[in-house]
């Protein structure tokens, strides 16, 4: 009820400042990115994105908490930006400002904001050093020995499916018993769904994602030998502490 009547408020201060001059548009920004959000977004992006777009409206809550739509302007907006990006890497900065450029381009294709700024805001943060280091050939394969040897753990299981395959970790926890079979030709595994820990969503992300797989035979059999968990699926999930658990 509270989403709703928010949504309302914005909408008739919307409506009064329309056609009028920019200096008579009093609707906050962050109002007006929550009113975008919730009626133009939830229709037209996948839930994980839109919980994404949620996450960022906190974010402008804080950084333009008085902010009014019809006065903003790019050094202003800039300014904002910069100072959040002195505390946050770049990437985040990023992340950030695609969806504010995505709001104000609406308001702009409505007629809420009269100059079009969005595209000379920039992105300034924090290089952060690189946290993943690829494994070299040599330490692959010491690695892929370590697997074969200790098969009992399901885990390495999943560590082995992928180096063979270079499945993504959502792809690999979306595997069910039936999607590892044999055509008459090869071993393969299918790649019908990915498993997200943001959303419930199960559809891959395009039609190209959907695809099989060829396997080496020994890894074939020894998928086929892991029981099926509650779940359906042939993994467990370990609550999407993959990282964790391949860093020891």
């Amino acid at each position: 009820m509270k989403k709703e009547a928010k949504v309302w408020a914005t909408t008739l201060e919307l409506q009064k400042a329309k056609g009028q001059a920019i200096a008579h548009q009093n609707t906050l920004f962050k109002d007006f990115y929550y009113l975008f959000v919730h009626t133009i977004k939830v229709n037209d992006v996948k839930k994980a994105t839109f919980n994404n777009y949620v996450k960022a409206g906190q974010v402008i809550d804080n950084l333009l908490p008085t902010a009014k739509l019809g006065k903003l302007d790019d050094v202003q907006m800039q300014s904002i930006l910069d100072k959040y990006g002195e505390t946050h890497s770049k990437k985040t900065v990023v992340e950030l400002l695609k969806k504010i450029r995505t709001a104000l381009r609406y308001a702009y294709a409505k007629g809420y904001i009269y100059n079009d700024f969005a595209s000379l805001l920039k992105a300034h943060g924090k290089e952060l050093p690189k946290r993943n280091k690829a494994l070299s050939m040599y330490d692959l394969t010491k690695l892929k020995h370590y697997l074969l040897k200790h098969t009992d753990n399901e885990f390495n299981l999943m560590v082995l499916l992928e180096i063979s395959t270079g499945l993504r970790r959502g792809e690999i926890l979306g595997i069910k018993s039936e999607d590892v079979h044999f055509d008459g030709q090869y071993y393969c595994v299918e790649v019908r769904r990915s498993i997200s820990p943001t959303t419930d969503d199960t559809h891959l992300k395009t039609k190209h994602s959907r695809r099989s797989v060829t396997i080496p035979k020994n890894v074939f059999n020894l998928l086929k030998k892991i029981p099926v968990k509650e779940s359906g699926y042939l993994f467990d999930w370990h609550n999407f502490k993959q990282s964790e658990l391949l860093k020891s």
